[in-house]
């Protein structure tokens, strides 16, 4: 939705195919937050986390976008302030957590400033502002790339877990490039009155994480390689909301709303690159992981310019 914003307003036309609207996307499960990512291409992905938080911070002063900053603390084994890498130094006003500030099995943690997405009115809101730029969506299931580019000179494939079979993204022999889903899974329950998100930094496939919204907190996480099957696992969800309530003791009275899952689509390397499709110019941009939302804007700005530039450098 971003790559047909930035392309609609710069004058394009632009149709969106979705096999699904967005309600019923990977992105609506999301938490979501924009945050540092540690992918390929680093200096790239840099470039392109700093411009999604340009965006976000503008989008934070937009009635009814859905984006807010809110306050952060992010813990874990982490590093030293001035031992921190460049990508988590974007973070806004980071400062060390005292240690009365941490929670009972936490080494040491940072508080922030970070933007926090409602992700179910940011999607009406991306929804309306694509509309307001002369964008059409339309729901149709592609069987290949190919299909969309017998009917525009210029295919855009942000098709996320989807690459494996439409870019071929799916060779196991080249495993550093390859798509794969990592299951997650979400509890939303309703908001006791929390205003500040939580998230552990952590190696291990769960870990401990809220956000709060206006009316509910959604509840994680946990990352499952491989899994393609989406049903919500109850005992998956009782671990969640017994660490989180372990952090946060008023959750322990807040009401569980839903359950919800996705597939996020990961990849080592992020893929912004534009080939011959044929005739016409296809423009990569897939492969964020479960950094979507930190990406979204960065990438989609550098997939626009790929396709909109007269000569695009292709491979």
């Amino acid at each position: 939705m971003t790559t047909a914003i930035c392309l609609a307003e710069a004058g394009a036309r632009v149709r969106v195919w979705t096999a699904e609207p967005s309600s019923q996307t990977t992105a609506i499960a999301a938490g979501a937050i924009w945050g540092p990512t540690f992918q390929e291409p680093v200096a790239e992905t840099l470039t392109w986390t700093a411009q999604s938080l340009r965006d976000f911070q503008q989008l934070a002063e937009v009635p009814g976008a859905g984006v807010r900053l809110a306050p952060a603390m992010t813990v874990g084994n982490l590093a030293e302030l001035d031992e921190l890498p460049p990508q988590v130094r974007l973070i806004p006003e980071l400062r060390p957590c005292a240690r009365a500030e941490l929670p009972p099995g936490f080494p040491r943690g940072f508080r922030a400033t970070m933007p926090l997405i409602d992700m179910p009115t940011y999607l009406d809101y991306l929804t309306q502002r694509l509309a307001a730029a002369g964008g059409e969506i339309e729901i149709r299931r592609l069987d290949s790339l190919t299909e969309a580019a017998e009917s525009a000179p210029v295919v855009v494939n942000c098709t996320g877990i989807g690459a494996r079979e439409l870019a071929h993204d799916d060779d196991e022999v080249v495993v550093v490039v390859v798509v794969v889903p990592v299951f997650g899974q979400h509890v939303v329950v309703t908001n006791p009155g929390l205003d500040e998100l939580f998230l552990e930094r952590t190696e291990a496939a769960e870990w401990t994480c809220y956000f709060p919204h206006a009316d509910r907190v959604v509840c994680g996480g946990i990352g499952v390689p491989g899994r393609w099957d989406r049903t919500p696992d109850r005992d998956v969800s009782e671990r969640i909301l017994r660490r989180c309530r372990a952090v946060e003791p008023r959750l322990g009275d807040a009401v569980v709303i839903d359950t919800i899952t996705g597939l996020r689509p990961h990849r080592v390397a992020v893929r912004v690159q534009a080939e011959a499709l044929g005739p016409a110019r296809c423009v990569h941009n897939y492969g964020h992981g479960s950094h979507g939302v930190s990406l979204s804007w960065g990438c989609a700005r550098h997939a626009a310019k790929l396709a909109l530039a007269p000569t695009a450098s292709l491979g």
